[in-house]
């Protein structure tokens, strides 16, 4: 009769002690649904709370922080606002300009260009860049001669996706975000040799159609197809007409955000 009474004695405690702990876990499991989880330790976090962080910084920082409760101490990732662009590309032939030279036209051929470039992230889907670029273009049948273009260039980018997404306490970074941009620039451009078309450049416009492939937080790479239109004093030799010449290439580009 004494060990059943122990036993049902420890039956009693192991329920009590049982029902501690499920209240003590469903409470902690309300807390997380209701507040978030809790990541005070994370230097590169910031605090949910704080409002006047969102009205100072606008959209961009709203993108992640946006429908949270005030009282919550839930810290997330905020992207950064600046980040700078460094790549190249390829000219694409029957996308640009053939060259003249008397009474024909030369194709391009082994063509490429270099840019490096710094931007702002102004809100979750618009940014504005500044970039310079450096072309060399070369032509098919023209073995010594090619010409050099150098651009400053303005331009305005439009994400068609938000780069973050929030479901719950989980903040989700897209892989894959398509973009476009547009707008215009200025420089110099020469055609090396004799009679050669040289002088000062406007590009109006200027349009970028890419996706952008996201490493991680801090890095990325855009692919993208470029087009310009220069308007000049010609595209090759023994010539001075003004009009308009079209250029376009293929851009791969390493975006890291600071």
């Amino acid at each position: 009769m004494k060990k059943i009474s122990y036993f049902v004695g420890a039956c009693i405690t192991m329920a009590v002690c049982a029902s501690g702990f499920a209240a003590d876990y469903s409470g902690r499991f309300r807390n997380e649904i209701e507040n978030g989880l809790d990541n005070k330790n994370t230097s590169n976090y910031i605090d949910a709370t704080s409002l006047s962080y969102v009205g100072t910084h606008g959209e961009l920082g709203q993108e992640v922080l946006y429908d949270m409760n005030p009282s919550c101490e839930y810290r997330i990732f905020h992207p950064s606002s600046m980040y700078i662009r460094i790549g190249g590309g390829l000219n694409v032939p029957g996308a640009t300009k053939k060259a003249r030279l008397g009474g024909e036209t030369h194709k391009s051929h082994d063509s490429w260009n270099a840019m490096v470039g710094i931007g702002w992230n102004m809100s979750s889907y618009v940014r504005t860049e500044l970039d310079f670029q450096e072309s060399i273009f070369k032509f098919k049948d023209l073995n010594d001669m090619d010409a050099h273009y150098h651009t400053l260039n303005g331009m305005l980018y439009f994400d068609f996706a938000r780069r973050y997404v929030r479901t719950g306490d989980i903040i989700r970074r897209r892989t894959f975000v398509p973009f476009m941009g547009i707008g215009a620039g200025i420089g110099w451009y020469n055609f090396s040799g004799d009679d050669g078309a040289d002088g000062f450049l406007t590009i109006a416009p200027r349009a970028e159609l890419g996706i952008n492939l996201r490493f991680n937080d801090t890095i990325g790479l855009d692919v993208a197809y470029q087009y310009q239109m220069n308007i000049g004093h010609g595209f090759g030799w023994n010539t001075s007409r003004s009009g308009v010449d079209n250029v376009g290439n293929v851009m791969a580009m390493i975006r890291i955000n600071f």
